[in-house]
């Protein structure tokens, strides 16, 4: 088999069709980048939709959006419980935070994807106008650091594990 590494004898030329080969598999490689690229762009698209929705909880656009992209079993795990919402539950959970939280942000800070997962590292920002999980914070402003695992599968997020560092922002609005 002939190798871009390999010697030929001097006088011998390679043959026209390993040429062709390997352009046929460098066009075939790229085809298949190309193509993974796009899964990866719709991917991105739909986790970028996901977070929308965190930023918006109280936007029904933002809501039926959430809901187009999730498949209708998605379930959200956080903690170490297992115990898990389904979509509707967590709308109506960040349907609260909206009025808790109204200037709540929740930034995509860095997004990998392997397979059918996708790992998030976000970030999450807001001033509570009440007592948030306890805490009156008076005004004050948190800014946590949130890692999520979504689970990928015929187009649309089946599931999502997700961790938050809500006692770094208690810390943050109960300092004096």
């Amino acid at each position: 088999m002939f190798s871009l590494n390999s010697k030929l004898p001097r006088n011998r030329k390679p043959e026209t069709h390993r040429g062709s080969a390997l352009i046929t598999g460098l066009a075939a490689m790229a085809l298949f980048v190309s193509a993974s690229g796009n899964a990866l762009a719709g991917g991105r698209t739909m986790i970028k939709d996901f977070y929308s929705f965190l930023s918006n909880p109280g936007s029904e656009v933002h809501a039926d959006k959430f809901r187009s992209i999730t498949s209708p079993d998605w379930e959200s795990i956080g903690g170490y419980s297992g115990a898990s919402k389904n979509r509707e539950q967590l709308i109506g959970q960040m349907a609260g935070f909206a009025k808790l939280i109204p200037d709540l942000n929740w930034e995509i800070v860095e997004m990998m994807r392997k397979g059918k997962r996708v790992v998030v590292r976000g970030r999450a920002t807001g001033t509570p106008v009440g007592p948030l999980f306890g805490v009156d914070g008076k005004g004050k402003s948190f800014d946590i650091m949130s890692i999520d695992i979504h689970t990928i599968e015929d187009g649309k997020i089946i599931r999502s594990y997700h961790i938050e560092d809500w006692a770094g922002a208690m810390r943050q609005l109960g300092a004096k």
